[in-house]
This record gives structure tokens, sequence and C-alpha cells, in this order.
């Protein structure tokens, strides 16, 4: 177990931006990641906070167990396998860095091109198509950097659901991608005893973080939720490319 107290000092603020995006805030959780590999390596942040994801999956799922939109969830679940698949044969091969600038110039360029949106333009429907791009991308995007949520946003928020049911929707589809991702991170050695008994320890944190998210997306209306949601996602975007952009001049 990590017992620097440093890591701590910028652990529990991540574990709560995932506890706020597990509840229904999806976006703040990109910033865990960034803030984690600040004191550890990526790949060890990634292990020690999958596990936590999963706890807090769980009090999402029970949170949203009745509102959930389960056309959209097997629309986008075929798609993230795929990625996840993809991921776990490229994972050695693709820089992280290129996989962040990819992400935020999707998520940036999303929320850019939204805009001048009318305020009453009809809710996008559902569609297979999309929805299985959209996910691959992100399914591919969560196993190698664990930013999935900005291309599921990209094709679920013209949807226009209600805030519960957006956040069930999310939270139902990366409980499993999390579990998968689970398995695929054993076969790739990289769960361990020392980094489980960190996640333990910050388990508490996770949980109280994604219930705060639950009660406060269950108190905004779509006019306000949908606002925060977008600009939560464009400065993920913007903090993605950053780090990207930084990281392959780093390595060039």
């Amino acid at each position: 177990m990590i017992t620097d107290w440093l890591f701590y000092l910028v652990a529990i603020p991540a574990v709560m931006c995932n506890g706020m995006g597990k509840g229904g805030f999806s976006g703040l959780g990109g910033l865990s990641l960034p803030l984690m590999s600040l004191v550890i390596s990526p790949v060890q942040a990634a292990a020690i906070t999958l596990p936590i994801l999963m706890l807090q999956d769980i009090v999402g799922l029970w949170a949203y167990r009745s509102q959930i939109d389960w056309r959209n969830v097997r629309y986008c679940l075929p798609g993230t396998m795929i990625g996840i698949a993809i991921g776990t044969l490229l994972a050695a091969r693709v820089p992280t860095a290129a996989v962040q600038l990819m992400v935020g110039l999707i998520a940036a360029g999303f929320v850019l091109a939204n805009v001048k949106a009318k305020a009453g333009e009809p809710p996008a429907q559902p569609a297979i198509g999309k929805a299985t791009l959209w996910a691959t991308i992100g399914g591919f995007t969560s196993f190698v950097a664990n930013a999935g949520g900005p291309p599921i946003q990209v094709y679920m928020m013209p949807q226009k659901l209600p805030p519960p049911v957006f956040a069930g929707s999310m939270t139902m589809l990366f409980a499993i991608v999390n579990w998968v991702k689970f398995i695929a991170f054993i076969e790739l050695g990289q769960v361990s005893t020392a980094n489980l008994s960190t996640s333990v320890v910050l388990m508490p944190i996770a949980v109280a973080s994604t219930f705060l998210g639950v009660w406060m997306v269950k108190r905004l209306s779509g006019a306000k939720f949908y606002p925060i949601v977008k600009a939560l996602t464009f400065l993920i975007g913007l903090k993605l490319i950053w780090d990207g952009a930084n990281g392959l001049l780093k390595s060039a």
C-alpha cells in the first residue's frame, strides 16, 4: 500500500472527481487520472483507480436502477467491447499522449460545434450506427487512457435525455466496460496487492462523493444540467489536448 502523504493529497481530490463523475457529472472523472499521474505513473494510477470506479459503478447503479435507457446501452455495448479489444492489442504500441490529444479534440470540438444549437431543437434519436462508432472510440480510449466518457457523450448528449436517465445510462454502460477492463488488466499484470490495498483505503471517499453527485443530479433540471456537463466536457477536452500535445512534444 502507498503510504506517501503527497500521494493522498492528490489522490483524494482525484477520487472525488471520479465520484462526482459517476454520480452523473460525466466528464469530471477525466481529471482523476491526470491528477494522480502527477505523483505516480499513469499505469499505476489506472490500476489503483479501476477498482474504485467499479465500486462507484455499483453505487451509481443502485441510485439510478430505475432510470436507465436500455436501448442506448444495447446500442453502445458492442462498440465498447470492440474498442476494448483494440485497446488490449494496441495498448503497448499507441502513445497515451496521442490518445489524450485525440479525445481532447473530440470533446472540445463537439462542444464548440454545439454552442449555437437552438434551445428548441428536437432531441436526436438513438441510432445504432452512431452508437457503434462513438462507443468503439470510447471503449478504446477508456482502456488506453481512462478517457472513455467524452466520445460516448458526443453520441448521447444530443438526445437531451432527462439528467438522471443520462447519468444512469452512462453508469450502466461504463459499469460493464470497467468489469471487462479489470479482467484485461489482470491478464496484463497491472493488478497487484499493493495497488488494491491503496484502492481500498480510498473507497470510503469514493462512495461518499458518488452519492453527492447523485444528490446534485437529481435536483437539477435538464436546462441547468446539460450546460454544466458541456462546460465540464470542454474543460476536460482542453486539459487532454494540453496533456497530449505536451506528451508528444516531450517524446519527439
